[in-house]
């Protein structure tokens, strides 16, 4: 009897003293999710894939960013800091030797504002400078914020002008970057536009050959330079080519004074054939003294007086 009784006890159905768990469990557990929270499902994933999109087009639509930038020794640091150019930290040897160029170094960082003053032991420079001489004393720039291609000509149609903008094809030396901004400044342009590869970029050295312009002339960065020209030529500007064998003068280009952009070639080896195929107009400055080229920064500059003049 007694084994039959455990045999019966082994029956399903609800225990005694279960307490109402069963009846818990049967409860709802409240309005079922929109497919595109629940985990998994194509509908989820495919609103995930879309908010990428989104985030890779706004990444682009800004032009992207530089990678930060160490000035390293004393004097490139005190020259760095007197030419403007943008600084988030200032990295100072300890128990360094207080000659002049760091005290000058210090007042000028202080004198600004904004930038931390940070003292570090010798090796942390080292490892920070990969072994260059940085004499104690580093500065850091910032990345700098590159602006979007279609940015500059909204720019100019923002100010009730026609768009004057130049862009540089192979010029690789910042310091004609930076030449090239203090000119677009000086005569009213909205902008310089550069290559992602193979091109100068916002360097220290570009920011102090520009002697602070480049604070308000926004340089954008295209991936592809020739379409970023193609799409100004839709937008409705005249791309113009300097180069030696252009077939127009620059004095007979009457275009000059509308919505216009420049293209600067290197010093060596001018525009190249994608971008030249692409110019509307190919333009040649006359050199009465029978120099080869110019360098991109006072071509530039030449052009933009021309179209400046005209413009006023």
């Amino acid at each position: 009897m007694a084994a039959n009784n455990r045999r019966m006890s082994g029956k399903k159905g609800a225990q005694v003293g279960s307490g109402g768990q069963r009846r818990r469990g049967l409860e709802g557990k409240g309005p079922t999710p929109p497919a595109e929270m629940r985990k998994g499902h194509a509908k989820q994933r495919a609103a995930q894939a879309k908010a990428r999109r989104a985030q890779g087009r706004t990444t682009q639509r800004r032009g992207g960013r530089s990678a930060s930038e160490l000035v390293v020794g004393r004097n490139p640091v005190v020259e760095a800091l007197r030419g403007g150019v943008p600084a988030s930290t200032l990295y100072v040897q300890q128990f360094i030797d207080n000659d002049e160029r760091v005290r000058e170094a210090l007042q000028l960082a202080a004198e600004r504002g904004g930038i931390n003053l940070m003292e570090a032991p010798r090796p942390e420079l080292d490892r920070m400078t990969n072994g260059l001489n940085h004499q104690g004393v580093v500065l850091q720039v910032p990345p700098y914020e590159y602006a979007h291609p279609e940015d500059l000509v909204a720019a100019a149609h923002d100010e009730g002008e026609d768009p004057l903008i130049v862009a540089l094809d192979g010029v690789t030396d910042p310091r004609n970057l930076g030449a090239v901004v203090r000119s677009v400044s000086a005569f009213g342009g909205h902008g310089v536009l550069v290559p992602e590869r193979r091109a100068a970029g916002m360097t220290a050295g570009a920011w102090k050959t520009s002697a602070g312009t480049a604070a308000r002339t926004p340089v954008a960065r295209a991936t592809n330079l020739t379409r970023a020209l193609e799409a100004y030529k839709k937008a409705g500007v005249l791309v113009v080519g300097l180069a030696a064998d252009g077939e127009a003068e620059l004095g007979d280009v009457e275009a000059l004074d509308g919505p216009v952009v420049i293209v600067v070639g290197s010093e060596g080896k001018g525009l190249s054939r994608l971008v030249g195929e692409t110019c509307d107009v190919r333009v040649r400055i006359p050199m009465p003294g029978g120099a080869e080229s110019l360098n991109a920064g006072v071509a530039a500059g030449i052009v933009l007086y021309e179209a400046a003049r005209r413009r006023s």
